[in-house]
């Protein structure tokens, strides 16, 4: 790590993995190696967590989903779907942010922590110049969070063994995106 990075731990939350509502293939184990992680001397300046917690998502939400752009319900606040898979659960996080409450958000910088802040600024106020960025998944709210950490002037890499797609088969794709925006993949270890 150089400069001053932060963690971004983007939504590990009980309804993307396995038996929830979206459950992502392979997403209880990247809450198990992310959990793992942070039991080290990770050397991280912050470790944010971001969490979808939708209230009324509007179209966002449809009972015929496209799994593009609409979904079938999920991470519904009040719900346990919503919370932090459970091998997070007992973490500290310097903040959490949460997205989407009344319409689709996909990036962790669309989002806001309790007390109204945004997670650029959160960042910045620690003195963060690089963002590693982990979670689910990696085709949607992982790529989105990596690509606006790199357009709000972020060095950032994703560690693309502590994430897991929803559609495997469009991780190329979402690589040469990445890649086009100065967007680092590696592994973490």
């Amino acid at each position: 790590m150089s400069g001053r990075t932060a963690l971004v731990v983007v939504d590990v939350q009980r309804d993307f993995c396995e038996g929830g509502a979206l459950g992502v293939a392979g997403g209880s184990a990247v809450a198990a190696a992310v959990d793992a992680l942070l039991g080290t001397d990770h050397g991280y300046a912050a470790v944010v967590a971001t969490r979808d917690r939708h209230v009324d998502p509007g179209p966002h939400f449809s009972a015929t989903p496209d799994f593009v752009d609409s979904w079938p319900p999920h991470c519904v606040v009040g719900t346990p779907g919503a919370e932090l898979h459970d091998a997070l659960a007992g973490r500290t996080f310097d903040a959490v942010v949460d997205k989407g409450a009344h319409a689709a958000a996909y990036s962790g910088f669309e989002g806001v922590d309790a007390e109204g802040r945004g997670l650029a600024d959160l960042l910045r106020a620690r003195g963060v110049d690089a963002v590693e960025v982990c979670g689910l998944a990696t085709d949607h709210c992982v790529r989105a969070t990596a690509l606006d950490a790199a357009a709000a002037g972020f060095t950032t890499t994703v560690l693309l063994d502590l994430t897991a797609a929803v559609s495997p088969d469009r991780l190329d794709a979402t690589l040469a995106q990445l890649a086009a925006a100065g967007v680092a993949v590696r592994d973490q270890a």
